[in-house]
């Protein structure tokens, strides 16, 4: 951090709530960030946006935006376009950059042009009946193609299965992503202005990582360092400065990989606005690092900007 924050003396807007499956994270995210830059000193205004988004932008009165928004309308490229066209500058990923790691399919696309690797998969449009199952067979993962915190997965394990998982991701999106189930272990890698922080492994009790296992205390081990071998680790390090170089992520950015058990690392998705608590991952990562709380939410501050 440089000695004076480029945004020392300014009206820090905290953009968070939203409309999203997502939007009672984001209320957790933007008090906890809200809290944080006041600690910092900052003058800080608390925005819950739920409609007229763009007027809200406009309206804010505020020198900059600090987005805590999660899922649709948030991380999708909206609410950064709605502060493009208002001049605001704002914290993470530019436009481009939050529309495609929103879309699980176009984040691998892109990353594995980058040579990241990332589980087979197909994509399915439009009505959820009808629709045969990939090529590349059970046990495979349905999931709405562009939604967060795991709603509307499903593990499909067999042909019985696969069209009420359809239906349910369908209920959530348009677009639907079926994908190959790497068997193995689950890590998150977090990235920071650039920098690549420490894996954490994700072990929920119930063996599968969903919006009950995230949210729910208790129910999901979270360990770092990560009991894995150093050369599974650096391979899931240089994977991940690769996918956000690649998607040109900027601020604070989480990315999700299974790990088979021949130590293989795959890619699965990026989050442009992880959940900023102080018992979120990415929070996590940083405090192994050396970064508390309430300097990690001010580095991210730091690289607000336009036109990324």
């Amino acid at each position: 951090m440089p000695d004076r924050p480029p945004f020392a003396g300014k009206r820090v807007g905290v953009f968070f709530g939203g409309i999203s499956a997502e939007r009672e994270i984001s209320l957790r995210t933007g008090a906890a960030a809200a809290g944080a830059l006041r600690r910092k000193g900052y003058d800080v205004k608390e925005i819950d946006i739920r409609e007229d988004w763009l007027g809200t932008v406009r309206g804010a009165e505020v020198d900059v935006a600090f987005l805590a928004l999660h899922g649709r309308f948030g991380e999708d490229g909206c609410i950064q376009a709605a502060c493009e066209l208002a001049a605001l500058p704002y914290t993470g990923s530019g436009v481009a950059a939050s529309a495609i790691a929103m879309s699980k399919s176009l984040g691998k696309r892109v990353a594995a042009a980058a040579g990241v690797p990332c589980p087979p998969d197909a994509i399915y449009e439009g009505p959820a009946s009808g629709e045969k199952p990939p090529p590349f067979g059970f046990p495979l993962v349905v999931k709405p193609d562009r939604e967060g915190s795991t709603v509307g997965v499903t593990i499909v394990r067999s042909p019985e299965q696969w069209e009420p998982a359809l239906a349910e991701a369908a209920r959530h999106d348009s677009r639907v992503l079926a994908e190959g189930y790497v068997a193995g272990r689950e890590i998150t890698v977090g990235v920071l202005n650039g920098r690549v922080l420490p894996a954490i492994e994700i072990v929920p009790r119930s063996g599968f990582y969903d919006y009950r296992s995230k949210y729910t205390a208790g129910e999901t081990e979270y360990v770092i360092p990560v009991p894995m071998d150093r050369d599974v680790l650096l391979r899931a390090a240089e994977y991940t400065r690769r996918a956000a170089q690649s998607m040109r992520l900027r601020g604070a950015a989480r990315l999700d990989y299974r790990v088979d058990t021949a130590g293989n690392v795959f890619f699965l998705e990026a989050n442009t606005i992880p959940g900023m608590t102080e018992t979120s991952l990415l929070p996590k990562a940083a405090r192994f690092d050396g970064l508390a709380f309430d300097d990690l939410v001010e580095e991210i501050l730091s690289d607000a900007g336009l036109s990324k």
